[in-house]
């Protein structure tokens, strides 16, 4: 009886250390990608006139490609109008006086059109600092570019010059007419929104720099315009893969230690003990996208999963809960798409399925948002648990 003891306890103590649990891993890769852009804004031209007296309209389109989530070019066609402007007081002799001299203020604006397309390389801020999110809200990226800027209708900073000269002023130093080609260097950054896999919403903004003479006048440095942008971009195809993969992972299970009595005072009726047996537990994690509770045709296996096992068991249940990533949207948003996720599953499960109301429970993160991952992508998810 003692070594039988003995014998039982080491073979606990071999399965304990040698039990394993699964665990599932999910995995994105990225997918590269080509997008289209369309925006609107305006221009503040650097210029010898207060802010805003220089505005004017812009606008923007581009075709993209996302070589890796971290480097992407675009090929981007600026275009609309650019201003100029001169101030000055010039004195001259006046009119029948030979020592007398009467100040003069020149004021001008004039205005042109202009197209310029150029090659603009895209780095990820985002994704450098933080690393690759496929479900991350907000990107921010710098760019940087070269291209041409084809300028004409310079009517108006003719016809200004022309009447410089008319009251005996000088005339522009750099004046231009008919259509004129200049190198143009940019760089800024953008911002934008992801509101679904394949569009956003973002703003730009940008400083473009050109040779001394694209306003007419000669200043000895550079000339220099900035826009600001608002707009919309498309991308097509996916971004990017999602694959999951279920691994084993030892588990340790505490030592079980048998106490063995030598002597036996008194020894107890013996009586047939049944044991209890308990169901087999099953449990799957259903991942949704940013913003959505619609089960992917990549998930709706699990669904599956929890189906025939609810099926093989028909005394088991099912509690279904459902969450949402507390780092994006409101609280209110987060507390509706929690629930609607944990409501789509049992949905399926009684349509499609036909699985009984009466074993599906339907729960959803409270108030307190609970966060059943680390990573904030994962808590996009309903979690199933059938016992």
């Amino acid at each position: 009886m003692k070594l039988n003891k003995i014998l039982l306890a080491g073979a606990l103590l071999f399965a304990g250390a040698s039990a394993m649990a699964q665990e599932t891993i999910t995995e994105y890769t990225y997918v590269p990608n080509w997008y289209i852009q369309g925006q609107f804004g305006g221009q503040e031209t650097l210029g010898e006139s207060a802010f805003g007296h220089l505005f004017s309209p812009n606008a923007q389109i581009a075709a993209g490609y996302n070589f890796n989530p971290y480097v992407g070019a675009r090929l981007a066609v600026n275009a609309w109008q650019s201003k100029g402007a001169l101030h000055f007081q010039t004195v001259t002799p006046s009119y029948g006086a030979t020592y007398q001299e009467t100040p003069l203020n020149v004021n001008g604006h004039w205005k042109w059109n202009y197209v310029a397309p150029t090659v603009d390389v895209l780095f990820n801020l985002t994704n450098l600092i933080g690393g690759y999110n496929p479900y991350r809200l907000v990107d921010v990226d710098l760019i940087a570019g070269l291209g041409a800027n084809i300028a004409w209708n310079n009517k108006q900073a003719n016809n200004f010059s022309a009447d410089l000269e008319n009251i005996g002023a000088a005339p522009l130093g750099l004046l231009w007419n008919g259509t004129k080609a200049r190198f143009v260097g940019q760089f800024g950054c953008d911002l934008n929104f992801n509101v679904s896999e394949h569009v956003a919403l973002g703003i730009e903004l940008m400083a473009n720099v050109l040779p001394d003479g694209y306003n007419s006048k000669k200043a000895g440095n550079a000339d220099w315009y900035f826009n600001g942008l608002a707009g919309i971009k498309y991308t097509f195809g996916p971004k990017y893969n999602k694959t999951t993969r279920v691994v084993e992972v030892p588990v340790q299970q505490p030592q079980i230690i048998e106490r063995i009595i030598e002597k036996v005072v008194e020894q107890a009726p013996v009586t047939n003990v049944i044991e209890e047996v308990k169901p087999e537990m099953l449990r799957r994690d259903i991942f949704f996208r940013i913003n959505t509770a619609t089960i992917t045709k990549d998930e709706m296996y699990k669904v599956n999963e929890v189906a025939e096992f609810l099926k093989n068991h028909p005394n088991a249940k099912v509690v279904i809960t459902g969450y949402a990533d507390k780092g994006t949207g409101t609280l209110a948003i987060n507390l509706r798409l929690s629930k609607q996720r944990a409501e789509i599953v049992a949905s399926t499960l009684k349509s499609k399925y036909n699985i009984a109301s009466d074993r599906i429970i339907v729960k959803s993160m409270g108030e307190a948002e609970e966060q059943p991952y680390a990573d904030p992508v994962d808590n996009r998810v309903a979690i199933c648990v059938c016992e």
